[in-house]
């Protein structure tokens, strides 16, 4: 049976999921549930076997992971879910998802198993107790052969990509592994295809199950150009400004992932000199009307927005739109990027990736089957010649005006009043339009006190800041001098150095080289940081959590560092 995508999206409260659940969805942004989650989380809470057609990036993860999640008894510390996956990548992203779910369901436990990392970290995390083993099934069949994991308790398997597994050799390792699961079980399987060959497993390994379809509308406008930016040394408000500076743009459309971010994203750019307004499920209708009426109208140009408040949007000159938050699926791209490119005209459309959502742009290339081009930031040169390009075009409108008129006879007795020039008089009545911000950046000051930046900047001043890096620039709330911090994630946990240094800047706002010395060790970290890293700061890094591992991240004192880490060394 093929179920079509709803016309009106549920919400998750709609699904049944439980309060916890809610309250983690809440917490990172999602407002309503994809088509394949509203199709298939009520099918499995039945716990009816179910056989989902689906591309990776329709939110299929979250589809299966909710209502496992919903069904575990959490007081058995034993494994009750068993979720197979064609490789290493997807075994980490998918228990990073149900870790994610889980935030607010004390004592859950996620354990990925895979090839290519020691057996020991497994081992230690299946004698303390695990209730979802996500794995790939070459490493579950050696546990299996070792006799170290039993799979007597399992309630819940699920195939992902099944396809893809199958492609891989892995058919004949599948069905002896559910040859060991107990027949009371519910199996979910998820495939891209629906080829021969997965027919036959679910003819052999499931019992009557509800087939649900989901087709991908994950074609976009070819008169869109899709580009990326990858987030990296700079903040993403500083490269969104810059990018504003410089883009020519009518009407732009810049998605953030939550309510409260599309407020303060607003909010920032306003202060930055920019008209923009914010539009969310919170904003009632008769406001939203008004926001999109003044988009329309041109008395603003600039509009965040979460994915669920642009639905239906349509306004023509709309031509960029701006992924400030990467979406959480391929689908949601698909519609974000839609509302540009509209009634035969071109678009843009720019997405922000962190190193660590990579991962994410390999999916979408995937789904839309299009390439998205690798970006530059506009360079300060850039950001001057467009300033300069947009004051000239001032002055020519400005000439056209009549007004203009009765200020030439001043102008004329004050040059021979003073003698002065009539390029200098210009350009001292272009500074007074100017008001504080300077025309072009500039972040040397004259006089010989080159490197010091100004106390107060305008916003282009910021930019130009930004730019020149963070040797010429003191960030506020941290000190040039740097301690090392130890944190518990190391090798056996297959963290790599970019996760560290993506994690942390982020989290902590820190710059890229504000974070050095990143050493990798078995089971631990260190970094060398900013010396004066807040409490708070420090404690909401010690939450974040790499590779499904927390981070506790801890100052160590000089005398418990070797002697080469040693501040004085």
């Amino acid at each position: 049976m093929t179920h079509p995508a709803p016309d009106a999206p549920k919400t998750f409260a709609d699904l049944g999921l439980s309060a916890p659940l809610l309250a983690a969805l809440a917490a990172v942004g999602y407002e309503a549930p994809s088509p394949i989650q509203a199709a298939t989380i009520p099918v499995m809470l039945t716990g009816q076997d179910l056989l989902g057609q689906a591309q990776t990036g329709t939110g299929k993860t979250a589809a299966f992971a909710l209502p496992i999640l919903s069904m575990l008894d959490l007081a058995r510390r034993e494994p009750q879910a068993l979720v197979m996956v064609p490789t290493r990548e997807l075994a980490i992203q998918v228990a990073e998802a149900f870790q994610k779910y889980a935030s607010h369901l004390p004592g859950f436990h996620v354990l990925p198993i895979y090839g290519g990392q020691s057996y020991t970290p497994q081992l230690n995390a299946l004698r303390r107790g695990t209730h979802v083993i996500v794995g790939t099934p070459g490493r579950i069949m050696d546990h299996l052969e070792r006799k170290t994991l039993s799979l007597s308790t399992i309630r819940f398997v699920v195939l992902d990509e099944a396809d893809e597994m199958l492609q891989m050799g892995f058919v004949d390792a599948i069905d002896q592994i559910l040859g060991q699961v107990p027949a009371e079980r519910q199996v979910v399987l998820y495939s891209a295809t629906m080829a021969a060959s997965i027919r036959r497993i679910a003819q052999r390994q499931m019992r009557s199950p509800k087939e649900v379809t989901i087709r991908s509308s994950t074609t976009t406008a070819a008169n869109t150009r899709q580009r990326y930016w990858l987030v990296a040394g700079m903040h993403k408000l500083d490269a969104l400004t810059r990018i504003l500076e410089v883009e020519a743009f009518d009407a732009m459309l810049v998605f953030a992932r939550t309510k409260q971010a599309t407020v303060e994203l607003a909010e920032k750019l306003e202060a930055r000199g920019f008209a923009a307004a914010a539009l969310n499920g919170d904003i009632l209708q008769a406001q939203r009307e008004r926001t999109v009426a003044a988009l329309k109208s041109g008395a603003i140009d600039i509009l965040v927005a979460t994915d669920v408040a642009a639905r239906g949007l349509d306004v023509d000159r709309i031509s960029h739109v701006i992924n400030f938050d990467v979406p959480y699926d391929s689908e949601s791209y698909v519609h974000r990027i839609g509302r540009t490119g509209r009634a035969g005209r071109s678009g843009e459309a720019i997405l922000f990736i962190a190193p660590r959502e990579r991962n994410m742009l390999r999916i979408i290339e995937r789904a839309t089957r299009q390439p998205i081009e690798q970006m530059a930031l506009p360079t300060v040169h850039d950001v001057n010649l467009r300033r300069v390009a947009k004051f000239k075009e001032r002055l020519a409108a400005a000439l056209a005006e009549p007004l203009q008129a009765e200020y030439r006879p001043v102008i004329e007795e004050f040059v021979r009043e003073t003698g002065a020039d009539l390029a200098d008089v210009a350009a001292a009545l272009a500074s007074l339009v100017q008001g504080d911000s300077s025309l072009a950046l500039a972040s040397k000051r004259k006089g010989g006190d080159s490197d010091r930046e100004p106390t107060e900047q305008t916003p282009f001043e910021r930019v130009q800041a930004v730019a020149e890096g963070p040797r010429k620039r003191r960030k506020p709330g941290f000190d040039e001098q740097q301690a090392t911090y130890r944190l518990e994630v190391g090798r056996r946990h297959g963290v790599q150095p970019g996760n560290i240094v993506g994690a942390i800047a982020h989290e902590a706002d820190l710059d890229g080289k504000q974070i050095n010395g990143v050493d990798i060790r078995e089971d631990h970290t260190l970094v060398r940081l900013p010396a004066d890293l807040s409490p708070q700061i420090i404690a909401k890094l010690a939450r974040i959590k790499v590779r499904g591992q927390a981070l506790n991240i801890a100052k160590l004192p000089a005398s418990a560092l070797p002697g080469r880490d040693r501040p004085d060394r």
